[in-house]
């Protein structure tokens, strides 16, 4: 099985700067054990526990699509060859990534030209300033255009064997696994304060949403994994010594990657 270091396909939020200390983690658990993505986003937990732990039961939970994207990646390598083209006719210009107005119309006038499938999220990372996303065709329009389309086809070969993929609200799946012997849950919800465009649901996380997410950490084993934008830890912590409510994360290790993201979880896993 192909081994991953990042999803194959661009998705906002993926977690490749948490992969090394996710894997060292992992030791602390069962390598049999059942694992639910509960929050799937990119695959790229789902996969990378399945390479680790060949023999656990992983459960990813599609609800923004991802695999969708996956199986029509073919259609997006087609559509970003030609668009490779058309920014190959940029080098008279100063600036050998911003492209001209002319240019931009006819990448435009090659995709609406385009039928069934478009991968909005993967074209619009290859023509936007870095990390911008656009989710659909009139957005697409009112944008500058730079060359950052890839010089090579995206290849997922493999990306999600063996993982068992469904389509779920994650309370739902949750209540589900809730009592399962064995199982470890994976909790990486659109963080708080940041930007969800490109999710299935971008109304979705409200603060009380964001709040209820924790009742699946209450005595289960699980990774979870938060930015110290939401502020969920420093929340957690005052409510506690303000005798509102018991720490969720009490007892746990906590990771810290750069400065802005965490992840959290049971020091003392019983799986």
């Amino acid at each position: 099985m192909k081994t991953y270091t990042q999803a194959p396909l661009p998705f906002q939020g993926q977690k490749r700067r948490f992969l090394k200390h996710f894997k060292e983690a992992l030791k602390e658990f069962s390598p049999t054990a059942t694992y639910v993505d509960l929050f799937g986003g990119s695959g790229l937990l789902s996969h990378t526990v399945k390479t680790v732990y060949p023999d656990a039961k992983v459960i990813y939970n599609d609800f923004d699509g991802y695999s969708y994207r996956l199986e029509n990646v073919d259609k997006t390598n087609a559509l970003l060859a030609d668009i490779r083209e058309i920014c190959a006719k940029n080098t008279n210009r100063k600036d050998k990534e911003r492209l001209s107005d002319d240019l931009h119309s006819e990448i435009i006038e090659r995709i609406s030209h385009e039928k069934g499938f478009i991968d909005w999220v993967t074209i619009s990372s290859s023509l936007l300033f870095s990390m911008n996303y656009v989710t659909d065709f009139e957005q697409l329009k009112k944008e500058k255009f730079y060359n950052k389309v890839r010089l090579s086809d995206y290849s997922t070969n493999g990306y999600l064997e063996g993982v068992d993929r469904v389509k779920k609200d994650y309370r739902n799946l949750f209540s589900e696994y809730r009592n399962t012997p064995n199982v470890v849950f994976l909790v990486d919800p659109p963080y708080l304060s940041t930007d969800c465009s490109t999710y299935s649901r971008e109304d979705y996380w409200k603060l009380s949403d964001y709040l209820n997410v924790l009742k699946t950490i209450e005595d289960t084993s699980y990774f979870y994994f938060t930015s110290n934008k939401s502020q969920i830890i420093e929340l957690c912590n005052w409510m506690e010594q303000n005798g509102y409510c018991r720490n969720p994360f009490d007892e746990t290790k906590t990771a810290t990657i750069g400065t802005q993201l965490t992840r959290v979880f049971p020091e003392l896993c019983q799986v």
